[in-house]
């Protein structure tokens, strides 16, 4: 772990989760110090990428930094991109999308089906709406599409609402994918050859930066892939215990300057 000594303003190509990360999930708005603090990192030289479980359809809380952003990692890994260049493209196998699809259609579970350009929605149950809508604020689903239309493009993610408990009994009968849970109600499932810690990766060899010159931070399960890929890896004070006993430093809480105090104390501004 780098520690604050000289002073020296340090550069690095540094990667935010967006819910509990950037966003509060309190507000869920960005706080004014995180929006500061990524300003003057970038005037000081780094770079600035997302990395989140969320489509681009739903990537609609970023407006005060979005000018600020180089790239984006989506769908936990499965889409990167720069502008209107890839970098990054993993699709999950249809066989195990239909797995999926036909295994929430006979237990019942809600579930959300994220394809290359649209999102259909399956809410039996009302989860997704409840979760969605009320705690994460988010409204764009209303724009989803009939799954039949979307099922005949690449499938990039799948959200099926279970519990862990059940993830084993699935994930058995899906095996060319891999699960990324960051809350206790549902879970984010991509192809194998996707994560958040690939999408770094997948990054750094698009923009040319050295990985090693990295720093992510996160909070959820779905982080932790990309908190041990990078050089340094920043859990969040109301991070997972998992992700924190993985980070090579913590800071403090979304709500609590914890952007703002981790770039102080890695001479990043």
């Amino acid at each position: 772990m780098e520690n604050r000594q000289t002073g020296t303003i340090q550069k690095y190509a540094l990667f935010f989760d967006i819910d509990g990360t950037l966003v509060s999930f309190r507000t869920h708005e960005i706080p004014e110090s995180t929006v500061k603090a990524l300003t003057q990192a970038k005037a000081n030289g780094s770079e600035v990428y997302i990395a989140t479980g969320r489509p681009p359809l739903i990537i609609t809380n970023l407006g005060a930094i979005e000018h600020l952003i180089d790239g984006y990692i989506t769908t936990n890994g499965a889409l990167c991109y720069v502008g209107d260049e890839i970098a990054c493209y993993q699709p999950i196998c249809k066989e195990d999308v239909l797995t999926c699809v036909d295994d929430s259609k006979r237990n019942g579970y809600s579930l959300i089906v994220v394809g290359s350009k649209k999102v259909a929605v399956l809410d039996p149950t009302g989860d997704v709406d409840r979760i969605f809508r009320q705690y994460l604020n988010v409204n764009e689903l209303d724009k989803a599409s009939p799954l039949e239309d979307v099922l005949k493009g690449d499938i990039l993610q799948l959200t099926p609402f279970f519990p862990a408990s059940y993830e084993p009994d699935l994930l058995g009968r899906m095996p060319h994918c891999v699960s990324g849970r960051w809350h206790p109600e549902f879970t984010d499932i991509t192809s194998s050859s996707a994560d958040k810690g690939k999408g770094i990766m997948a990054m750094a060899s698009h923009r040319g930066f050295d990985p090693s010159r990295t720093i992510a931070f996160g909070d959820g399960g779905n982080d932790l892939s990309m908190i041990v890929q990078a050089g340094i890896g920043i859990a969040m004070a109301n991070a997972t215990d998992e992700l924190k006993q993985h980070a090579d430093y913590i800071t403090d809480s979304v709500d609590e300057d914890g952007i703002l105090n981790a770039l102080r104390h890695f001479n990043i501004i």
